[in-house]
């Protein structure tokens, strides 16, 4: 076997962590992705295929009883279950790849078919080939605000949001998920991510969106999660129309640890996603990933999220590109947190997407003061969450966060 990345040889140890801990990344979370069934990662595909087969195969009973809302949460269960078992594999043309990421959009298609609100499957061109996308509406509403949302390395414009309760529709707003570069679709059409040209996927997906007539081409704003958390400030950097972005889990800074420190599948998977096979091509190209130079050109508010101890993304990083922003700037730190904030009790477990969703919309009605710059400390186990006080100074290091102050070496500690 040919090993294309340096840390491929750490298999064994992934394997391990897969049985024990039923995750393939974000080890420090406690609950399974995969059943205890899977007993090593080359075991995913095949065993979350069987799970969704049955899923699916209870839905369609559903349906032909006519109990049409317990169906759809069926396909919608089915349909996450064939989404973890095609991303496992990261290879072209393999058969099973296409095989169970067709049987994912399958089972969309009938969620889009009992869904409360309008979707649609759209395609939207793009530099000589066409990008995918789901497109969530208000029911009966014209001229409304748009949100353009970007899902992480390890999620489809299916997974994410929600679909049975979206959190931006309930909220009033439109959202059209994309499969950009390197995502979903785009994988099995082979349109490939660079270091550059998700941007110009987002405009061209907000091409698409000011020519419909539910969209309000003034109020168009942009979000993301994990690795969309960074392809949504380079979008909203990009295109002058994106009137607010709010993004989370943080993918901000430098691309070492998510790429060299975290889970061997980040680097797999997103080498497949740009299809390169040369490690030290890819890692040029990671190198130019950054939202340094970026950063200062976001003339919208911007939120950013993160985890206080985010393996991919370092706090201190995170807080050196908040500090390139423009403001109205805001940074919300999860305390005791990872990279994943959906459902802690830092939001109090409901659904982390809707504080997104109700940040945009103030956003967009201009509620967001020009001089607005503060960090929050979004509290486990006490405090009102994203609605407390902002910190001070620092803030989220000791000791401001106790309410001190820095003050350099002590007599104590200099030197006589």
């Amino acid at each position: 076997m040919n090993l294309e990345r340096r840390r491929d040889n750490q298999q064994w140890l992934l394997d391990q962590m897969v049985k024990t801990t039923g995750r393939v990344i974000n080890f420090a979370y406690e609950q399974r992705v995969v059943p205890p069934e899977v007993k090593s990662y080359a075991m995913i595909p095949r065993v979350m295929e069987k799970y969704a087969r049955h899923t699916e195969s209870i839905a369609r009973g559903a349906e032909q009883a006519g109990h049409f809302v317990t169906a759809r949460e069926l396909y919608w269960h089915a349909c996450e279950q064939y989404r973890e078992a095609q991303h496992s594999i990261f290879e072209d043309d393999n058969p099973e790849k296409i095989y169970l990421h067709g049987k994912m959009l399958e089972c969309f298609e009938k969620i889009m078919k009992f869904a409360d609100h309008p979707i649609e499957r759209v395609e939207i061109p793009f530099e000589g080939a066409w990008l995918q996308g789901v497109f969530h509406r208000v029911p009966g509403a014209a001229r409304t605000p748009t949100v353009l949302f970007l899902p992480g390395m390890d999620m489809t414009k299916e997974a994410i949001l929600d679909p049975i309760h979206h959190p931006f529709v309930m909220r009033g707003l439109n959202c059209l998920h994309l499969d950009g570069p390197g995502q979903g679709t785009s994988n099995i059409r082979k349109i490939r991510v660079t270091a550059d040209n998700y941007p110009r996927a987002g405009k061209a997906a907000i091409d698409w969106l000011v020519k419909r007539p539910e969209v309000d081409p003034q109020r168009i704003a942009v979000s993301g999660f994990s690795f969309g958390s960074y392809w949504g400030m380079e979008v909203a950097a990009y295109d002058e129309r994106v009137k607010a972005v709010a993004t989370g889990a943080a993918c901000y800074g430098p691309k070492h640890a998510i790429f060299e420190q975290a889970s061997p599948r980040f680097k797999q998977v997103f080498m497949y996603m740009a299809g390169i096979h040369d490690e030290a091509e890819f890692d040029r190209m990671a190198e130019q990933m950054t939202l340094d130079k970026v950063a200062p050109k976001v003339r919208c508010p911007s939120l950013q999220v993160v985890g206080e101890y985010d393996p991919l993304a370092p706090l201190q990083d995170v807080v050196a590109i908040y500090k390139k922003v423009p403001r109205p700037r805001e940074l919300w730190v999860c305390e005791n947190d990872f990279h994943v904030p959906r459902g802690t009790e830092n939001f109090g477990g409901t659904s982390f997407y809707g504080f997104l969703a109700d940040w945009l919309n103030d956003a967009l009605a201009g509620r967001k003061p020009a001089d607005l710059d503060q960090i929050v400390l979004v509290k486990q186990k006490e405090g009102p969450g994203p609605y407390a006080s902002p910190v001070t100074g620092a803030g989220v290091r000791l000791p401001d966060r106790l309410g001190g102050s820095f003050a350099g070496l002590s007599d104590a500690q200099k030197s006589p």
